[in-house]
């Protein structure tokens, strides 16, 4: 079974959405983080972290707020935000990074 460092150390980028089931925001990125999936395709991987069942991984990237979105390659974050993005900022700011 991969798990989630198996994941962010790879070649590939990751979009690591750490979220709560309780938390109305990280409701309203579900859609969107689809939609962005749907553009990218396989360009990028979408993985979500419940940060109640993986408190350890919370604990470890500082997660104070929820969602907090981090795009990782290489065992590397390369960006790191929290709150609600729209799908048309959130695509603009990961172009850079599928170069």
């Amino acid at each position: 079974m991969e798990t989630f460092y198996d994941v962010v150390t790879g070649n590939q980028l990751i979009l690591v959405d750490f979220f709560a089931t309780w938390c109305q925001p990280c409701k309203m990125m579900h859609p969107i983080l689809k939609q962005v999936k749907d553009v990218l395709g396989d360009r990028i991987r979408i993985i979500k972290i419940d940060v109640d069942t993986h408190s350890v991984l919370s604990q470890k990237y500082q997660i104070q707020s929820v969602p907090t979105l981090m795009l990782f390659r290489n065992g590397e974050v390369l960006w790191r935000t929290s709150g609600v993005m729209q799908k048309a900022e959130l695509l603009s700011t990961i172009d850079p990074f599928l170069r």
